[in-house]
C-alpha cells in the first residue's frame, strides 16, 4: 500500500505521512539531500551535483555515500513499496534522482500557490487564506542548513514571498475596516524587515484609520530616520505622499463606505480594480487558447509596474510557454511566446536558465511554424531568440536580430519593429567600442516611439541614447536623455526606468563633478541599494563591489579586497586583486555586453602585472574599437577610464 508522505521546509525540513506521523530522516546528511531534492522541484540533480553540495572538500567514496543515503531516504519516504518495486517518489534518472512530491504534498509548493490565489481574492477570503498559510511557517526556510548555498536562492524567495503575504494579509485588514487587528502584526513587520517600504505605509495607514494620527506620523518619521541614517536615502514616493495626506487629513485615506463606487485614487483602490479585472478574466474570458495569449499581454503590463510585478512577470511567463507548448499548436506557441516584448536594456540575463529555455522554445516553434506565412508570428519568435540570448558571442542570435528586423520593417509594424530593433541591441556587443551604433538604435525607437505612443519603448530609446553618451564622457547629452527617462517613468508610473538614471547620476558625480571619495562611493551605494529591490539580479549582482574598484582604480585608491562580493565578475577580478592566482592565458573572454570593455581592462591589467605578451596583445585587439570611449561607461553605470589610456599602457609594456 502507497503510503503519501509530506515535506516540510518552511522551518526545519521534516517529512511525515498523511496521518501526521513523522518519518525518520536519520541524520543531518540525509536531511541535506531531501532538501536538495525539493529545491529541484521534481527535476533530475545529478550524483555529480549533490556530491559537489553536500561536501567543501569530496572525500573518496562520496559518489557511494550519496548513493546511499539516497537508499535509506528512498526506503524512509516510501515505506510501503514491496521489495524490488520500482520506486515511484524518490525515482532514479539516468545519473541522478528527482523527487517527484505532488505540489500539495510540499508546505512551500502550498504556500507559494495559496499567495498567488490571494492575488484576484477578495479581502474575506485573501485573510482567511493567508492566516492559514502564514501558519505554515516554524521558523526560516530551511532552517537546520543556513549554510547551504544551493538553498540560498530558494530561502530568499521563500522569505520574500512571506513579508509580501503579511503585507497582503494586512491589506485586507484595513480593506475589512479591522485597522487595529493589522497594527501589532505590521509592527513586528517593519522590526524585522526595516527596509520594506511597504510595511512602514501599511503600519501608518493602520494607524491613522486607528484614529491615531500622532502615531502614524511617528512611524513616518521613524521610518524616514532609519532609511536616511542607515542606508543614506530619503522615503520613497509613496511614503512621503502618505505623509502630506495625514498632515492634511486627507479624506482618500478613510475606508470608502461599503457600496461606495471605486475609484483608482489610492495605491490600494488601483490594487482593487485590478483584482476586480483580473478576476472577470478569469470568469469571462474564452478556452485555454485565449486565456494564455491574454495572460500573456497582462504579464507584459505587469512587467513595468515594479519589482513585484516583474519577478511575478518573469516566473509566469515560462508557466505560459510551457502550457502552450503543451497544446501542440506552433502557431499559439508562437504568438504567446513573441507576445511578451518588455523592452530590454540589461545586457546579462535576469534568470539565464529560464531564458535559455524561452530560446529553445521559440527555436522549437520557428522549426514548427509552416515555412510560407506567418511573418509576423516568425519576425517576434527571432527576435525574441536575439533578446533573450544576452552576453553570447553565437552568431545565431546576431542573424535571428537581423532577420526580425529585416521582416518588421518590411510589415511596416511599429511596435514588431521596436521589438526587433530591442533584439538588435542585446547583440550589439559582439566587438567593443559600438555606442555611436546603439546611439542610432535608440535615435530609431525614440523616433518611433514618439510617432506612435509607445512609451516604454521610448523610455528604452533614451536609456540606450543615455549609455553611447555616457560611453563618451558627453555630460550634457547624457544629461538630457536621463531626465527625458524620469519624465516619462513618472508621467507612466514606470518606477524601474529610474534605477537607471540613479546609478547614471552616480557616475556623473564620480567622474564629471568629482566629488570626494566617500562620497563618490556613498552615492555608488545609494544607486545599489534601488536595484537590489528592482528585482533584476542580472544587473545587481556583484555590480557596486565592481563599480567600486572601477572608482578606486581611476582615483589610484588602495585595491583592498575587504570581502565584496564581485558575484559573475569576479573571474576577471580575482587575477587583478590576487595577481599570480590565475595565468592570464585562462582568464576567459568577457561576455559580449555592457560592460565587455571594463572587464578587458582587467584583463588588460592582469596580463601587464603578469609580464603576459601573449595576454596583453589578445586584450589590446579586443579594446583597440573602443579608443574613442571611457571602459565600462557604456553602461552608463561605472567606468574604468579612457580606453586609451589602457592602451598606451599596454603600448608602454
Amino acid at each position: 500500500m502507497t503510503v503519501r508522505i509530506r515535506f516540510g521546509v518552511l522551518g526545519p525540513v521534516t517529512a511525515h505521512t498523511a496521518a501526521g506521523e513523522p518519518v525518520a530522516l536519520r541524520g543531518p546528511m540525509h536531511r541535506s539531500v531531501l532538501a536538495r531534492l525539493l529545491v529541484a522541484r521534481r527535476r533530475v540533480v545529478p550524483v555529480t551535483d549533490l556530491v559537489d553540495d553536500l561536501w567543501v572538500s569530496p572525500p573518496e567514496g562520496a559518489v557511494g555515500a550519496v548513493r546511499t543515503f539516497v537508499a535509506a531516504l528512498r526506503r524512509a519516504v516510501e515505506p510501503g513499496r514491496p521489495p524490488r518495486a520500482p520506486a515511484h517518489l524518490l525515482v532514479t534518472r539516468g545519473a541522478g534522482y528527482a523527487l517527484l512530491a505532488d505540489p500539495d504534498d510540499v508546505d512551500a509548493w502550498r504556500f507559494e500557490r495559496t499567495v498567488a490565489d490571494t492575488a484576484t481574492a477578495d479581502p474575506p477570503a485573501v485573510l482567511a487564506l493567508l492566516d492559514e498559510a502564514l501558519a505554515w511557517w516554524r521558523g526560516p526556510a530551511y532552517a537546520d542548513l543556513p549554510d547551504a548555498a544551493w538553498a540560498r536562492a530558494d530561502r530568499a524567495r521563500l522569505t520574500e514571498l512571506r513579508l509580501l503575504a503579511v503585507e497582503r494579509r494586512a491589506r485586507a485588514q484595513l480593506d475589512l475596516g479591522t485597522p487595529d487587528a493589522a497594527v501589532a502584526d505590521l509592527d513586528a513587520h517593519v522590526t524585522a524587515s526595516p527596509w520594506r517600504e511597504e510595511g512602514w505605509r501599511l503600519l501608518a495607514l493602520a494607524l491613522y484609520r486607528g484614529r491615531r494620527q500622532g502615531d502614524a506620523l511617528a512611524v513616518l518619521r521613524r521610518a524616514r530616520a532609519l532609511l536616511a541614517g542607515q542606508l543614506g536615502v530619503d522615503p520613497g514616493p509613496e511614503l512621503r505622499t502618505l505623509e502630506t495626506d495625514i498632515l492634511r487629513q486627507a479624506p482618500r485615506l478613510d475606508r470608502p463606505a461599503p457600496g461606495a463606487p471605486a475609484t483608482a485614487s489610492t495605491a490600494d483602490d488601483a490594487e482593487e480594480v485590478w483584482a476586480r479585472t483580473a478576476s472577470a478574466h478569469a470568469r469571462l474570458a474564452g478556452g485555454s487558447r485565449v486565456r494564455l495569449e491574454s495572460a500573456v499581454a497582462l504579464l507584459r503590463t505587469l512587467a513595468v509596474t515594479g519589482p513585484d510585478g516583474l519577478r511575478v512577470a518573469r516566473e509566469q511567463r515560462a508557466a505560459a510557454v510551457a502550457a502552450a507548448e503543451q497544446l501542440g499548436d506552433p502557431e499559439l506557441t508562437a504568438r504567446v511566446i513573441g507576445a511578451y516584448d518588455v523592452p530590454a536594456i540589461w545586457t546579462r540575463s535576469d534568470d539565464p536558465a529560464q531564458a535559455a529555455g524561452v530560446v529553445a522554445a521559440a527555436e522549437r516553434a520557428l522549426a514548427a511554424l509552416p515555412e510560407t506565412g506567418h511573418r509576423p508570428a516568425r519576425a517576434r519568435l527571432l527576435a525574441t531568440v536575439a533578446l533573450e540570448s544576452r552576453g553570447t558571442r553565437d552568431p545565431r542570435p546576431l542573424e535571428c536580430a537581423r532577420r526580425a528586423e529585416e521582416l518588421a520593417r518590411d510589415l511596416d509594424d511599429p511596435a514588431l519593429l521596436a521589438f526587433a530593433l530591442n533584439g538588435v541591441f542585446m547583440q550589439s556587443c559582439h566587438r567593443t567600442g559600438r555606442s555611436a551604433a546603439r546611439d542610432a538604435i535608440g535615435a530609431e525607437l525614440v523616433a518611433l516611439a514618439t510617432r506612435h505612443g509607445l512609451p516604454t519603448v521610448e523610455v528604452l530609446g533614451h536609456l540606450i541614447r543615455l549609455q553611447a553618451h555616457a560611453a563618451v564622457v558627453d555630460v550634457a547629452g547624457a544629461d538630457r536623455h536621463a531626465d527625458a527617462v524620469d519624465d516619462l517613468g513618472r508621467r507612466h508610473d514606470l518606477p524601474l526606468a529610474g534605477v537607471f538614471t540613479a546609478w547614471y547620476r552616480a557616475l556623473r558625480a564620480d567622474v564629471a563633478e568629482r566629488v570626494p571619495d566617500a562620497e563618490a562611493e556613498r552615492a555608488y551605494r545609494t544607486a545599489a541599494y534601488g536595484s537590489e529591490r528592482a528585482g533584476m539580479p542580472g544587473l545587481h549582482d556583484g555590480l557596486l563591489a565592481l563599480a567600486l574598484l572601477g572608482l578606486r582604480t581611476r582615483r589610484g585608491l588602495p585595491l583592498d579586497d575587504d570581502g565584496a562580493d564581485y558575484g559573475p565578475y569576479e573571474p576577471w577580478v580575482r587575477p587583478v586583486l590576487d595577481p599570480g592566482g590565475t595565468a592570464p592565458a585562462d582568464i576567459p573572454d568577457p561576455p559580449a555586453d555592457l560592460l565587455a570593455e571594463a572587464l578587458w581592462t582587467l584583463v588588460a591589467r592582469a596580463a601587464t602585472a603578469a609580464g603576459d605578451r601573449a595576454a596583453m596583445a589578445r586584450a589590446r585587439d579586443a579594446l583597440a574599437p573602443a579608443v574613442g570611449e571611457w571602459a565600462g561607461a557604456g553602461s552608463g553605470l561605472l567606468t574604468f577610464g579612457p580606453v586609451a589610456h589602457q592602451l598606451d599602457l599596454l603600448d608602454g609594456a
